[in-house]
């Protein structure tokens, strides 16, 4: 077991998300001990992930590390490490590296895909919620294209060339908009021999309409906007079963595809150990007001993977990066509090509005009582997301690569790195 160097509280911090790093940052000049572990050493900007997914930008513009971050501040540490069990009995935690103590634990591992236990579309569909992902979901779709190029069987090409993307929400939305614009303005351009009109791109949604969570007005938007980029929409169908060709939907539809991109749902990624805590809907932690963990006194979860339950928030916060980052925020003045013997605040969340992006000048912007689409949307949508990443350094490449992108209406990074089976999930040697 490692041993604390000082008799300051240690707090143990696992996730380097949105809110794991906002809990550190406000806790530099606290009287405390801060050790970060996370199983990557980098921490992802994941809004963006989908853009590294079309290879609209390159994948390295949206991932920092974590120690580069934290390089000014004395009291901060972090451990490449993989949280095997949490001890609450022990005030440990169970790594691959060894048992680590703690004084107060703070889980904010964020979410994983949810399959909601269906085996076939775990294995046969492609999430998108980190960056190897994003990656192999890169490598597929080229993979396919290239594939589409050189077969003789008509069938089969017509399956390479279909595209379902299982969700309307933001990230099923973006998706559905950036397959669209490729299908419009690179296709041809790069793929000779193919054509545009080879290309189907469908969006299948569970609820009546897409962007749920935002304004009517901006969802009847977003559907406005890809349907004139040609996106076919489903509302109110679910997925039965995809083996890899047949998409079966339950108004049986039949669609015959070899690229099924899931966005359709999410589940907190709760550590093994945490016996005593009540998990909500889509397997988040239930937390108190201070985002304490029910069962426990000094165990604490932020970001997706907690949820505080109350009138205004029924089924607790919504999953985006401005929740954790308040939390995060939040939670470093109330473990300040407990430290000193001072009472505690509840957390309140302050919506600063939602914005979702449909393809080139193309967004919606839900701030307050303000209402945007268009093109300005589109405008503020690129303004929050670059000054929102990790680092001067990623700022500018993304900054660059998009005026670049937008000028040429093409991009650089269409790159097959390494070959990848999606039925294996591995990536293959090349031959």
């Amino acid at each position: 077991m490692d041993q604390k160097n000082t008799a300051r509280p240690r707090i143990v911090i696992i996730g380097g998300g949105f809110a794991g790093l906002q809990l550190a940052k406000k806790l530099k000049d606290a009287p405390v001990d801060i050790l970060m572990l996370d199983k990557h050493n980098y921490h992802t900007f994941q809004p963006l992930l989908y853009q590294v997914a079309m290879g609209a930008i390159p994948a390295d513009s949206i991932v920092f590390p974590i120690r580069r971050i934290f390089t000014h501040q004395d009291n901060f540490s972090f451990n490449l490490a993989y949280v095997e069990n949490i001890n609450a009995d022990k005030n440990t935690v169970t790594t691959n590296i060894g048992e680590i103590s703690y004084d107060y634990l703070v889980v904010a591992t964020g979410s994983d895909t949810n399959f909601f236990g269906n085996k076939e579309l775990e294995t046969c569909t492609m999430p998108m919620k980190n960056m190897p992902e994003a990656l192999n979901l890169r490598t597929l779709i080229l993979q396919h294209l290239e594939k589409a190029i050189i077969t003789k069987d008509e069938a089969e090409k017509d399956a390479l060339m279909t595209f379902v993307v299982v969700g309307g929400g933001p990230t099923g939305v973006e998706l559905s908009g950036a397959l669209a614009e490729m299908r419009q303005l690179i296709l041809m351009k790069d793929y000779h021999g193919l054509s545009k009109h080879d290309m189907k791109v469908y969006l299948v949604e569970g609820k009546d309409r897409l962007l749920a969570a935002m304004s009517d007005g901006a969802s009847r938007k977003a559907k406005q906007y890809l349907t004139a980029n040609d996106v076919i929409i489903y509302n109110s169908v679910h997925v039965e079963s995809y083996d890899g060709l047949n998409l079966k939907i339950d108004d049986g539809m039949t669609l015959k595809t070899r690229n099924v991109f899931w966005a359709a749902g999410v589940m907190g990624e709760v550590p093994e150990g945490m016996t005593a805590a009540a998990l909500t809907r889509g397997s988040r932690i239930q937390t108190d007001e201070i985002n304490r963990v029910k069962g426990y006194q000094n165990v604490f979860a932020i970001g997706d993977v907690a949820a505080i339950i109350n009138e205004d928030y029924p089924n607790g916060h919504p999953g985006v990066a401005p929740v954790a980052i308040q939390q995060g925020a939040w939670l470093a003045k109330n473990l300040m509090h407990l430290i000193n013997g001072e009472p505690t605040e509840p957390f309140k969340y302050h919506d600063k509005g939602t914005l979702a992006t449909i393809g080139r000048n193309k967004a919606v912007a839900d701030i307050g009582k303000l209402h945007f689409q268009g093109f300005f949307a589109w405008l503020l949508w690129g303004f929050v997301h670059i000054m929102s990443l990790a680092g001067f350094s990623n700022k500018t490449s993304v900054f660059l690569t998009w005026a670049i992108n937008y000028f040429t209406k093409n991009s650089d990074n269409r790159l097959i790195i390494r070959n990848f089976n999606r039925k294996t999930r591995m990536v293959e040697p090349e031959r």
